[in-house]
């Protein structure tokens, strides 16, 4: 290589040495000032884009080039990048969700288009607000939403008197026409069962076993099962209330026969029946006496008047007109015995029977109701009448009146119009 411009510099003791080297020169082979042959592979590319690097190349010291550091993402970059996928994110769910609540809102809530299929039984409680009848409903898959029967309900102002009861609707209704059948008390589904005044406890339980889901096993093994009144000392008969019964379907024997119960301990709270020891009774005989007054006539105007033979005979006070002291001497008990109820006449065999019931032979009150009493008759066997009668006999069987008499002979007439009734009736009496 040329050493050119050399003598360009001053002379003297500094002259460096013409061999063109010099202890303060770099020792890469090139002078400062005279530019060394280039290297092809460092001229780049002709069309000015920048060079590729040789990877294996060491670069010159000096002036050469520095490797250039790998570039970091710094943290905060990245960190604003999750917050802006998980802004997008929320962005996306409550579009969605705000789409999916105008659609509701536009289209209002889910309901079945109707009319329904099938039969289901739907029983509303005590206290059920129209959200709680509406859940109902859901569950059983009447309605399609809960909303779509409080909605309906809210249009309409029958539904506040929604009454309690179990009701036959369908599957997929429309919620309107639920709501339709529930407003209307005649849609409750119930067995009405009427219990007659005087009714004995078995042909209580046959009523409810025929006209019911419920057997006789099951309603007899209930009646043992019963707490009773204090009053009934352990015998039931007599405290089965007669009356008309709503049971809804599913009801057993046992919430059968404590309704009757508790109807009865109801009604013997408002007379009071804690008042028979003003006609010199328990409450347990003065249920008895009302059980023989039920079954001995069937008009309430007539109640009182039998209830003051049956106290005139105990006390004495008929022995004059040839009752002996204590005998009530009435049919009813002896028809009690038998378990015929199907005449009003006893017979000598009938009255010659044993028993406690046989209130020709035995004397006093029986031990225990002959049937069920109604509230008319327990409210006689409180009240009766003072007008001294002794004797009483039916003279129209249809119509139930009664004849009444304080001497024997006033008696045996009325008998004598009976008698000729019957004639007047045959096969009736």
């Amino acid at each position: 290589m040329s050493n050119v411009g050399l003598d360009l510099m001053p002379g003297g003791d500094d002259e460096e040495p013409r061999d063109g080297t010099s202890a303060q020169q770099p020792d890469d082979g090139t002078h400062p000032d005279v530019p060394a042959e280039e290297d092809p592979a460092e001229q780049g590319p002709a069309d000015g884009s920048p060079a590729e690097e040789d990877p294996g190349r060491v670069p010159p010291t000096g002036g050469r080039r520095r490797a250039r550091p790998r570039r970091r993402v710094p943290v905060s970059c990245l960190a604003a990048l999750v917050a802006l996928v998980l802004l997008a994110v929320v962005a996306w769910f409550v579009v969605d969700r705000g789409r999916s609540a105008l659609d509701s809102w536009l289209s209002g809530p889910e309901d079945y288009p109707g009319p329904g299929s099938g039969s289901v039984i739907v029983q509303v409680e005590e206290g059920d607000t129209a959200a709680a009848i509406g859940r109902t409903l859901k569950d059983a898959n009447v309605v399609a939403s809960v909303e779509a029967f409080t909605q309906a309900a809210a249009g309409d102002e029958r539904s506040r008197g929604i009454q309690v009861g179990s009701y036959e609707l369908q599957e997929e209704m429309r919620a309107a026409d639920a709501l339709a059948v529930l407003v209307d008390s005649a849609n409750i589904v119930r067995t009405s069962i009427t219990i007659p005044e005087g009714f004995r406890l078995e042909q209580i339980l046959e009523r409810l076993a025929a006209q019911t889901d419920v057997t006789m096993r099951q309603l007899r093994r209930a009646v043992r099962g019963l707490d009773l009144p204090p009053s009934a000392d352990g015998n039931p008969e007599g405290y089965f209330f007669p009356a008309t019964y709503d049971f809804p379907p599913g009801t057993t024997a046992e919430q059968m026969l404590s309704r009757m119960l508790q109807r009865f301990t109801a009604v013997a709270a408002d007379l009071p029946l804690s008042d028979a020891s003003t006609v010199g009774l328990s409450e347990h005989d003065l249920v008895t006496v009302a059980s023989i007054i039920e079954k001995e006539v069937n008009r309430a105007e007539d109640m009182p008047a039998v209830a003051e033979v049956i106290y005139n005979r105990l006390d004495g006070s008929c022995t004059a007109n040839g009752v002996p002291q204590g005998r009530l001497q009435m049919d009813s008990t002896v028809h009690y015995i038998s378990g015929k109820n199907d005449s009003v006449f006893t017979d000598s065999d009938m009255r010659a029977v044993e028993s406690e019931y046989n209130t020709y032979q035995s004397d006093g009150i029986p031990p225990g109701p002959i049937a069920s009493p109604g509230a008319a008759a327990l409210e006689a066997a409180l009240n009766p009448t003072s007008e001294g009668w002794c004797y009483f006999v039916a003279v129209d069987l249809e119509s139930g009146e009664t004849a009444f008499a304080v001497g024997e002979s006033d008696h045996q007439a009325n008998v004598a119009k009976l008698r000729a009734w019957c004639r007047e009736n045959p096969g009736v009496c």
